[in-house]
């Protein structure tokens, strides 16, 4: 569930220089840098600054364009993310703003360079229509577009000023390779995921500072209350990225010198959707002592083992906080839901290419990818096994063919050749006399019935799959083919998990 679509700016700026975001590109900025797009802070205007240029402006500016075409920005997101809306402010652009815009989105794996993202291979995916622009204006777009990205082209037409894009949107993260154990993951961190869905008051800080990556500057870089007057106590509701049990609470009260709380309370609870009920049962997970302009880490003080899906921080009566970072650990099955998420989101060809990599039949992979999004873990397992077995002999064949033959160690640094070495692990280390007697039985294999022979090799020895190859060897070639498909079947479904949360 999330917020109503009118809503969207309060969501995360995916795209905020602060955070990490980067305008790798601009085919013209004669006028105005590119980087100017993401500067976290409002635009301003001085009404008297020149450059040997022309006037200074606070934003990006192409020149004038004399020739058919339009002008356009790349973009690196801070995180990659569903996005659900923007807005193009045109701040002190008057006569020189676009006429339109346009946005689209790509998914690049790694840390492309301007070079990659300008290459006709890269599959860009039409985010926002051409779109009229007002001038010295916060030009609001709503987007419904599904899925999640981490590059953008921001198009302008046909030329002009622009001094902001913001892109608000949902994190969506790859929670499988963050760390657990000692490395905790922050559930709280805006950079994952997590978000302020409910707040007392937050009269001189906004109530998401609190949540925000790095160290604050100044008191206006957390969250602050107005002074109370009455009764009760100020407090914040995060949503964590992912559900989790917290191991260790930082209360950071950083520049707050004379308002800083008294002392704080932090609790749990698990509830579906955005926001707790009024009905929420909470629990305890840390009171403590809060001291002026100190980061206070807890750990030892935890009181609770149980997993959370928002964390509510009380303050005691009022004041400031820098920041609030809650470090857990997340459930394997959290985990995998996550992963879905995460599936679920990525761009068709990008879900596609690590389906492969769980089965190497293309159709297959292009079918589960049209079949998103999937509902649950066991929804993704049931469709899983209801294509594979829809589909042809071929298509079959063609996964097989994906898999080394057992014994031979895989080459390569992709998912599926990584995947099998940690499958085929008990197989690497074997007597010479078994080596030689798995190349035997391989060759005889492909020579009756025209494939590699596949077996779910996890938690077998190299002995117990030479004895299933034998044995195989006497099945009729229909009936060898409906057992291999069945070995797939179980290995795929093993890599599916693995998919999810590793």
């Amino acid at each position: 569930m999330r917020p109503a679509m009118e809503d969207f700016t309060e969501l995360l700026d995916l795209a905020a220089g602060r955070l990490g975001g980067r305008v790798l590109f601009a085919n013209d900025e004669f006028f105005a840098e590119k980087e100017n797009l993401i500067k976290s802070e409002a635009a301003v205007w001085l009404e008297h600054e020149y450059t040997e240029r022309g006037k200074w402006m606070d934003g990006w500016e192409s020149r004038r364009r004399r020739e058919p075409g339009y002008d356009f920005a790349l973009l690196r997101l801070a995180v990659p993310g569903i996005i659900r809306g923007v807005v193009v402010d045109t701040a002190f652009f008057r006569g020189n703003y676009p006429e339109q815009c346009s946005l689209e989105g790509a998914w690049v794996d790694g840390y492309p360079n301007p070079e990659t993202l300008l290459e006709p291979e890269v599959q860009w995916e039409t985010l926002l229509e051409k779109c009229d622009l007002q001038g010295n204006e916060k030009n609001r777009f709503e987007v419904r577009h599904p899925g999640a990205f981490n590059v953008l082209r921001f198009n302008i037409f046909p030329d002009g000023g622009v001094a902001r894009l913001r892109v608000h949107g949902e994190p969506v993260i790859d929670f499988g390779h963050l760390p657990v154990g000692p490395g905790l993951v922050d559930l709280a961190a805006a950079l994952h995921g997590g978000r302020v869905v409910a707040c007392s008051d937050s009269f001189f800080g906004p109530k998401n500072n609190l949540i925000m990556p790095g160290d604050a500057r100044n008191m206006g870089e957390g969250w602050e209350t107005r002074r109370r007057r009455g009764l009760g106590h100020d407090f914040v509701v995060v949503r964590l990225a992912s559900r989790g049990t917290i191991r260790c609470v930082e209360v950071d009260t950083t520049h707050f010198k004379g308002n800083a709380p008294a002392r704080c309370l932090v609790e749990g609870t698990c509830a579906e959707g955005e926001a707790p009920g009024a009905d929420a049962q909470y629990w305890p997970i840390l009171e403590a002592t809060l001291q002026p302009h100190t980061r206070h880490i807890f750990i030892d003080e935890i009181s609770s083992e149980q997993v959370a899906s928002h964390a509510r921080l009380n303050i005691y009566p009022d004041g400031g906080v820098a920041r609030l970072r809650l470090h857990g650990e997340i459930p394997e099955e959290e985990r995998a839901r996550q992963g879905l998420r995460l599936l679920n989101a990525l761009p068709s060809l990008r879900a596609e290419l690590d389906l492969r990599a769980c089965c190497g039949s293309s159709l297959w992979a292009t079918s589960m990818a049209r079949a998103r999004p999937f509902e649950s873990v066991d929804d993704l397992m049931a469709q899983a096994s209801r294509i594979w077995t829809q589909l042809p002999p071929d298509a079959h064949r063609e996964a097989f063919a994906a898999h080394p033959r057992i014994g031979e160690r895989p080459v390569g640094s992709d998912a599926h050749a990584r995947w099998s070495r940690r499958e085929q692990s008990s197989a690497s280390s074997v007597s010479e006399e078994t080596r030689i007697e798995l190349a035997r039985v391989n060759k005889e294999y492909d020579e009756r019935f025209g494939f590699v022979f596949l077996i779910c090799a996890t938690g077998k020895t190299a002995d117990e799959m030479l004895a299933a190859a034998k044995e195989r060897l006497n099945n009729a070639p229909d009936r060898e083919l409906a057992v291999a498909a069945a070995e797939q079947e179980k290995i795929t479904r093993l890599r599916l998990r693995r998919l999810l949360t590793c």
